[in-house]
């Protein structure tokens, strides 16, 4: 590096922030997303997409604004990312190929299987016995679909994003459940720290909800079954909470190297200062009680930004409103922030807009710099009845003002996939 002023505490390149982009159930864009969002607007809605008769949980927050392809999660999710990832370019300054490679987190791929069905149905009468698999594929070989095809292929969004924005490098897909972005993130910042690139394209999207998805979550007992009305069903930290809304949305967000974005002229909307990755291997779909991997996760992005507890002003918690989780992720902070984190605000996106999934980590971090730059902390709206076991300021209903330079965001997924970002406002 040319000056000190472009490399951390340990000699890495510092990594800003550029370009950002985001869909939600709340709307397409930052603007009306961040209107919304501190507006303390509900964008979980009735499920319209497919029947839910008969089912406990009826509601989501699904991205319905958009003219998004019905045909599969593929399509949705690829539709989502394009559309935020133009978003993000534009505000990047951004033109032509982008030359940097690109990280995407995606839903994991499965047909549905009404799709599977529709294969099925076209098996030629000739090989119309056996096993149901191989008559699958005997149907796929006969009449050959690609639409379904390229709902199996795990790289097929990112390998089209890649061809549409011109990205450099084998592009890179991954999925870790609930972290997915956040994960995301952290690659396109260890590329650039390592020196690989100047700049990298870390994107994130879910548009994975179907009924499938709506009935697995639910056989978990993960969803809330408080339909009515949708609006108030989020509610993370709250005493009534009994599950999370899944939702679909994507975010995209440029990352560059503070010496290339400011050679370059590019306004530097935030830093990605640290990012801290745990597993957790108590249970498939719990985290440990103790909340031993969260505070560890905590602990690794705070000591990767170089920074102490006190340099974070504000949290956006993975608040999923699950009776387990919210009380895990309270009791991980509280270890980590000791008796300030009475006092530290700690909101959660998701009261509004849901579980985005696969997509969380990204949307979440694209709030997270916007409340430094506007300094408008967003609320924890249907915080009515408070849990008297996790005392924390949710900002309830209402959104702050506040000036934050240090944000932490978390994200605490399945499969004990742990993530957390620290981002600042400025480089030092």
């Amino acid at each position: 590096m040319s000056q000190s002023r472009f490399t951390d505490h340990l000699g890495r390149p510092i990594v800003a922030v550029t370009g950002m982009g985001v869909i939600t159930s709340l709307g397409q864009g930052l603007a009306d997303n961040w209107a919304r969002l501190t507006g303390g607007v509900s964008g979980i809605h009735n499920i319209t997409r497919f029947p839910t008769e008969g089912l406990r949980t009826r509601i989501s927050g699904t991205v319905d604004f958009l003219d998004l392809p019905a045909v599969n999660a593929v399509e949705r999710s690829y539709a989502m990312a394009r559309e935020t990832t133009i978003e993000a370019l534009a505000q990047a300054s951004i033109n032509g190929d982008f030359e940097g490679p690109l990280f995407l987190a995606a839903p994991p791929i499965e047909p549905e299987w009404d799709a599977r069905f529709r294969v099925v149905e076209r098996t030629p009468e000739s090989e119309n016995e056996g096993h149901a698999y191989k008559r699958m594929l005997a149907a796929m070989r006969a009449h050959p679909d690609a639409a379904f095809s390229e709902a199996v292929q795990f790289g097929s969004i990112s390998e089209r994003l890649s061809d549409r924005f011109g990205t450099r490098g084998l592009p890179v897909t991954l999925s870790t459940a609930c972290a997915s972005g956040a994960t995301a993130i952290q690659l396109g910042v260890e590329s650039i720290r390592q020196g690989r690139t100047t700049r990298a394209l870390t994107v994130a999207t879910d548009g994975s909800v179907s009924a499938e998805a709506l009935i697995r979550f639910m056989l978990l007992s993960a969803l809330s079954t408080q339909n009515d009305p949708p609006e108030k069903a989020s509610k993370p930290f709250s005493k009534d909470r009994d599950g999370f809304v899944i939702a679909e949305g994507a975010a995209t967000l440029v990352l560059e190297s503070l010496e290339a974005a400011i050679g370059r002229g590019a306004r530097v909307l935030g830093i990605i200062k640290g990012c801290g990755e745990k597993a957790d291997h108590f249970h498939r779909t719990r985290s440990s009680p103790d909340g031993g991997p969260a505070v560890a996760t905590i602990h690794a992005a705070l000591d990767d930004a170089g920074l102490g507890p006190e340099g974070i002003g504000y949290i956006n918690a993975h608040g999923t409103s699950t009776p387990e989780n919210d009380k895990m992720e309270y009791g991980a902070m509280l270890q980590v922030f000791g008796d300030a984190m009475k006092s530290i605000p700690c909101s959660s996106n998701k009261s509004m807009i849901g579980h985005t999934l696969t997509a969380a980590g990204a949307v979440e971090a694209v709030f997270s710099i916007q409340t430094m730059l506007t300094g408008t902390l967003p609320p924890t709206i249907n915080h009515v009845n408070p849990d008297p076991a996790i005392e924390l300021d949710v900002v309830p209903n209402v959104k702050r003002q506040s000036d934050v330079s240090g944000v932490l965001s978390n994200s605490f997924g399945f499969g004990g996939q742990n993530a957390s970002l620290v981002m600042t406002r400025e480089p030092a």
